[in-house]
């Protein structure tokens, strides 16, 4: 079972509700690393300064904030540690909404609000209410020193919490969406885009979807694998390069999104 990233309490009015926290979520990106072409050596990344070209060493580097091209503010630790927000291992409830009310565009990432072992009822209590209301409850954490705004909402008898942009980090659609006079569909091109959207309705599976690049980039690691570990095979001569990465898959390929349209 997976440690908890963050313990304390849910806290509304005279209500706390000790609770642990969990990443929802676990990123599957495959990473390559940056590597010598001649060795296969890793490649470091060196803080070298833009004036002098030489490296600076890690106790003569400072934080800026760049006012305009090439001038700068710096800022020290002590003036930074004197704006971190308080950890007080709550979070601090300020509002329930309507579910209804919050655009998904807000949310950023997910995680699972567990119950401790002593908080069962009421947190099952909470749960309840806010599923039979459909209500969200929006409040602050500090995690991290940093202070986030969540919501927290009940999804299949869990609460799931999700930290939240701020209004001002949202994009108002108007400043990249046409006047939309410009394009104002006739009666006859709205019912045949409904009759489209209706014919390829379906109930959503999260399983039927596939990260497709990612399976072909793995498949093709395991056969690069494949090649370099085959009994026998003393690699390649100097200067001969190695054969495609398909010459080693013995896999049959299945077809995938992309393969079905470019045929």
């Amino acid at each position: 079972m997976p440690r908890p990233i963050w313990s304390g309490a849910i806290s509304f009015g005279l209500v706390n509700v000790p609770v642990k926290l969990y990443s929802a979520v676990s990123s599957k990106d495959v990473r390559f690393h940056q590597l010598d072409a001649k060795s296969n050596a890793r490649v470091k990344q060196k803080r070298v300064s833009a004036a002098t070209g030489e490296e600076g060493p890690f106790d003569q580097i400072v934080k800026g904030y760049e006012l305009g091209p090439d001038t700068y503010v710096t800022v020290t630790p002590d003036e930074l540690d004197a704006l971190d927000p308080k950890a007080t291992k709550t979070i601090d409830i300020e509002d329930f909404v309507d579910l209804d009310q919050i655009d998904p565009v807000y949310f950023e990432h997910p995680y699972y609000l567990t119950p401790d072992p002593a908080a069962v009822r009421p947190y099952q209590l909470l749960v309840d209410a806010m599923t039979e209301l459909r209500k969200v409850a929006i409040g602050r954490v500090v995690m991290r020193s940093k202070e986030s705004l969540v919501a927290i909402r009940p999804v299949d008898g869990v609460l799931v919490m999700e930290t939240m942009r701020y209004a001002d980090e949202v994009l108002p659609a108007t400043d990249v969406v046409p006047d939309a006079d410009i394009a104002d569909p006739s009666e006859r091109e709205l019912e045949m885009a409904k009759q489209l959207v209706e014919s390829l309705s379906a109930d959503f599976e999260p399983d039927k979807y596939h990260d497709e690049y990612r399976e072909e980039l793995l498949d093709l690691m395991a056969a690069l694998e494949a090649s370099l570990s085959r009994p026998g095979d003393a690699g390649p001569e100097e200067g001969e390069d190695l054969p495609p990465a398909a010459e080693f898959d013995t896999k049959p390929k299945k077809q995938t999104r992309r393969s079905r349209k470019s045929a």
